[in-house]
């Protein structure tokens, strides 16, 4: 009788051990002090970041292509990049995309202390403030340099940590058709994209979107994939 039903049983443990460790790579994070590398699933949600440092020239063109498809981003700027580009900072916010912090400068997370940390953070929440009067609860580590430490800290003083599921590390302007691969064979229900404001990101961006909006995702803000 056991023997009978050994390989059925051991089949199907095999599939639900994949089912775990498939959801241990990219967990939702279930304590504000830890880094969100993914957001909620079953919601057939996904979310657009965008760090932004540089490639202003890039941003006009982003923004069309999502307002065309009405699809709303998360913008991480640094307080550097915001004061030089005022207006265009309020004109993401106006048209409705979600403003989180990258850090006053582009510093290395790594190599500063707690206040140091605390300083590059809250500056540049005062920063987006004074230009969008909204306040940031969202904090994308400059680099990605994140650990324990630096998601407990920013948790101290009210941030969530945002991290990514899916990285086409276009920073380094790879072809188009490489950065659409990148974000689309990554992705799942749930998950975060990372982008910068570069040209082949600029032209890979209406593909993204209309390929995973075919496959029944809906576009939101981080805030918004994340709330339970």
């Amino acid at each position: 009788m056991l023997k009978k039903y050994f390989i059925p049983l051991a089949f199907f443990l095999g599939i639900l051990l994949g089912i775990i460790s498939n959801e241990l790579v990219v967990p939702v994070s279930t304590s504000p002090e830890k880094p969100y590398y993914h957001g909620i699933r079953g919601r057939n949600q996904i979310a657009l970041t965008i760090n932004v440092d540089w490639g202003e020239e890039y941003l006009p063109g982003m923004l069309k292509i999502m307002e065309e498809r009405g699809v709303k981003a998360t913008f991480f700027v640094t307080g550097q990049w915001a004061m030089k580009n005022k207006d265009l900072l309020k004109t993401m916010a106006e048209k409705g995309h979600e403003i989180g912090n990258h850090g006053y400068s582009h510093q290395h997370p790594f190599q500063l202390s707690k206040d140091g940390l605390i300083e590059l953070i809250k500056k540049n929440e005062e920063v987006i403030y004074q230009i969008t009067k909204e306040r940031t609860r969202l904090f994308a580590p400059p680099y990605g340099e994140v650990d324990e430490r630096i998601a407990s800290i920013a948790s101290s003083i009210g941030y969530k940590t945002i991290m990514w599921s899916a990285d086409t590390i276009d920073w380094q302007r790879p072809p188009a058709e490489i950065i659409v691969q990148r974000a689309v064979n990554k992705i799942d229900d749930g998950g975060i994209i990372l982008m910068h404001p570069t040209e082949p990101s600029r032209a890979a961006l209406e593909n993204i979107i209309d390929i995973l909006t075919k496959r029944g995702y809906k576009f939101v803000t981080v805030s918004e994939l994340i709330q339970e």
